[in-house]
């Protein structure tokens, strides 16, 4: 479990949040970089990869600002069993927003999309993937947990993130890295997701919630958790979970918000 609470911001529009999100980024490159020169990144989908477009794609300020994209290996911290050309590919969204905005100079990221031969067979798709995670983060049977440097997570309205919904069996999951999940209750309903002991293992972990839309939710899993996916990493990552908000998302919820980065 986290030893102190998780950091929310607030701010007062989306462009500034993207501001203060790429600087939270770039401090976890750094980190990243330093530590083992490469950066292994989880992006969900939904509505980030626009904001994460208008975070990175902007101009340095600095070189110590730079996005060294080129250091990037991208993993997908959840898919739909779809085509990756297809309008509900998570591939597809990042591909669209910001991968193929992304400058040549800029270096391209190595990112890694699900293997479309097993699309009719969940779980063989889910083995899969894992497989990509065991030769990314060493053999196996030597790591216990793939250690993500950062994943960046959605919020949904039910308080989900990744493929991971609230009351799922799925939750309870303890040793699997990639689980099939064939039931998902938004379409379509078959899809991958990381495991929540993957999630809550990330050395930083980022939740992008924006608009008014997201107030009840963000009520629910801050003052009451009620073991909602969202609640559930708040909990067991603590202040290694950032969240990135603006006014209208939080409007009414009583957490302590932080001031700066």
């Amino acid at each position: 479990m986290g030893s102190r609470p998780p950091n929310l911001f607030v701010f007062s529009t989306v462009d500034i949040l993207a501001t203060n999100l790429r600087t939270y980024i770039v401090q976890c490159q750094t980190m990243a970089l330093n530590r083992h020169d490469v950066f292994k990144v989880a992006i969900s989908g939904g509505s980030l990869p626009k904001t994460l477009a208008k975070a990175l794609l902007a101009p340095p300020t600095s070189p110590e600002d730079t996005i060294r994209f080129d250091k990037w290996e991208v993993f997908f911290a959840d898919e739909r069993a779809v085509p990756l050309d297809h309008e509900d590919s998570n591939y597809r969204l990042l591909k669209d927003e910001l991968l193929d905005k992304i400058p040549t100079d800029a270096g391209k990221p190595t990112v890694y999309p699900i293997d479309v031969n097993f699309l009719d067979d969940a779980q063989e798709l889910a083995d899969q993937y894992e497989k990509l995670l065991v030769q990314s983060f060493a053999a196996r049977d030597s790591v216990k947990l793939p250690l993500f440097d950062l994943l960046l997570l959605g919020c949904g309205p039910d308080g989900h993130t990744c493929s991971l919904f609230p009351g799922h069996p799925l939750l309870r999951e303890t040793s699997g890295w990639v689980l099939p999940i064939e039931d998902s209750p938004k379409p379509p309903p078959t899809r991958i997701t990381l495991s929540l002991p993957v999630v809550t293992a990330g050395l930083r972990i980022a939740f992008v919630a924006t608009g008014g839309g997201k107030k009840d939710i963000m009520k629910k899993i801050f003052e009451e958790g009620n073991g909602l996916p969202c609640a559930l990493v708040n909990e067991m990552a603590g202040d290694r979970c950032t969240w990135f908000t603006d006014s209208p998302a939080v409007e009414g919820v009583a957490f302590p918000r932080r001031g700066s980065l």
